[in-house]
């Protein structure tokens, strides 16, 4: 995980994200994300299908959960990207609630992410401004 963040985000858990044990699912940490995600790139001008002119795609995720959420919990999801390389990045996320003026951990996590040619079903190489705009 980065020593620091560049970007937080509040998210209010759904009752559509809860599963059968009454808390959120794992499927829905990773909408959370998602969500978070597209926040990130927006707040930086971009999006997971317009990032200099392609795509991301996905390579891979990780999660550690620490502590469950609930219905209507607000979780703060703070994200920043790093490890960047000729085709992609990482993009870490931290996960927590506030319990009143102590922030409580929910989940770390990471993404693994690719600059896809969606037309042409390439990878592509990064271009030095992704990494310049999206750097902590």
């Amino acid at each position: 995980m980065p020593g620091s963040f560049s970007f937080s985000t509040k998210i209010r858990v759904r009752i559509t994200d809860l599963n059968y044990g009454g808390h959120v699912g794992n499927d829905s940490f990773l909408t959370l994300i998602h969500e978070a995600r597209q926040r990130f790139l927006n707040h930086y001008g971009y999006a997971e299908l317009s990032m200099e002119g392609f795509g991301l795609i996905m390579t891979d995720m990780q999660v550690e959960f620490k502590k469950e959420l609930n219905f209507a919990d607000e979780v703060i999801i703070s994200v920043a990207a790093g490890g960047f390389e000729k085709f992609g990045f990482d993009i870490f996320y931290l996960l927590e609630l506030m319990a009143g003026n102590k922030k409580i951990l929910v989940a770390k996590a990471k993404t693994g992410m690719l600059l896809y040619d969606y037309a042409n079903k390439k990878l592509v190489a990064l271009p030095g401004t992704i990494a310049e705009t999206l750097k902590v």
